[in-house]
């Protein structure tokens, strides 16, 4: 199999990724208010762990944009959108329903939220992945905001393919890579002007908004900023950093790893700036984490990874790639996790002790482990099983370079 095929240095940046957000969920439940003021910088970065969001959204597109490409190099059809579908589903779908029940089911019990209307249509609609449309729906359950990204990146999957409908219907672009590239920053010019658009037909009122009201405040202050079309341009920039790739063929050189090493420290760097800032970074038309700074290192490291010649492969090791591969479970289940101990036991987290940090890192240690033991269960247990199924579904697909475990 080509290094390309292997995608170096793709697992390193979905640990980091699922880290990221972890920590800055960790972060906000630290007092800052009772720390020691040498610590306080250290704290607040930790906040910007929802960075982490942007590196899901530009790897997603980046894996999942190789066949079209492959296929419109060598002017060959569209891969089968079946196949495409099945698997989306497959790894996507099972785990994202069960957490989403499992804190449903804990918002009704631990949290003891009455069963109203509207706490049942948010979560039927993050069910059917149509929660990303309306403030109102924005996180599908009260005991798991993370959740509310997994919508917006299926709009993501359903949208890559329109797009990539759109370039394999001009003769053109077949076998032409340098003109196809173009056609798809043309793609993100207008990604972008529908964005702005979004800003400035759908502004929403000051009632209720802000995160005092709650996860539906939260969602009122985010949104219009926060809109799946915004962040599909952040997971079209990976897609094009998939093209690029792909043009660079076998080539390998350590100039691909100091350019590696250059645009992670670029995207580092951008990260520790932002305390001072909003807390979602907002960067570029209001698209959150940096705009186009951060996700456009992301994208960069990722080609750079793919053909450099040590550090791809040093970053991808064992625990790395296993962190990895569980990454869809940290991911959905950390809330559910971090929320139940903080019910359970409330003096958690240094709200009871004296030495507030030493307390915070304790409760940490006990959620870390907690929450790699339930993704470890529920990649084994539930995500594995429905990946190798959708698998074998699509078995006759000629293409199986790209990993679908995104």
């Amino acid at each position: 199999m080509r290094q390309q095929e292997r995608l170096a240095g793709a697992d390193f940046l979905r640990a980091t990724a699922c880290l990221l957000v972890l920590a800055h969920h960790l972060a906000l439940r630290l007092d800052m208010r009772r720390i020691p003021d040498e610590l306080g910088t250290a704290a607040q970065i930790l906040r910007f762990g929802n960075f982490g969001v942007a590196i899901f959204f530009v790897l997603s597109g980046f894996l999942l944009a190789h066949p079209f490409w492959r296929e419109l190099d060598g002017g060959g059809e569209m891969p089968s959108l079946r196949h495409y579908t099945i698997r989306r589903a497959a790894r996507i779908a099972p785990g994202f329903w069960v957490a989403a029940t499992v804190s449903f089911v804990l918002s009704l019990t631990l949290l003891a939220l009455p069963l109203t209307p509207e706490l049942t249509l948010r979560y039927v609609s993050g069910l059917l992945f149509m929660s990303q449309w309306h403030w109102r729906t924005f996180f599908p359950v009260e005991a798991d905001g993370p959740l509310w990204s997994i919508p917006f990146e299926v709009t993501s999957y359903v949208l890559l393919p329109v797009c990539f409908f759109l370039l394999f219907r001009l003769p053109r672009l077949r076998q032409r890579p340098l003109l196809a590239r173009f056609a798809w920053l043309c793609v993100i010019a207008g990604v972008l002007l529908a964005h702005l658009l979004i800003l400035t037909v759908f502004p929403l009122d000051d009632i209720g908004r802000g995160w005092q009201y709650g996860l539906q405040g939260g969602a009122k202050e985010w949104m219009p900023r926060y809109n799946p079309i915004g962040f599909f341009a952040i997971f079209a920039l990976g897609a094009l950093a998939a093209g690029i790739e792909i043009m660079l063929r076998r080539r390998s050189s350590f100039w691909f790893d100091a350019a590696a090493l250059l645009t992670l420290a670029v995207a580092g760097y951008r990260l520790v700036i932002s305390p001072g800032g909003t807390p979602e970074a907002y960067g570029w038309l209001d698209i959150p984490y940096g705009f186009p700074v951060f996700p456009l290192a992301i994208a960069t490291a990722l080609v750079s990874l793919c053909h450099s010649q040590r550090l791809g492969r040093l970053l991808d090791n064992a625990p790395v790639r296993y962190i990895a591969k569980i990454s869809f479970g940290i991911y959905v289940w950390q809330e559910i996790i971090l929320i139940s101990i903080q019910r359970l036991d409330p003096g958690s987290f240094g709200v009871s002790s004296e030495i507030v940090v030493t307390g915070w890192l304790q409760s940490c240690g006990l959620a870390a482990a907690l929450v790699l033991l339930v993704a470890s269960l529920s990649y084994h247990l539930l995500e594995k099983p429905a990946i190798d199924l959708g698998n074998r579904l699509t078995s006759r697909q000629p293409n199986r370079a790209t990993p679908f475990k995104v």
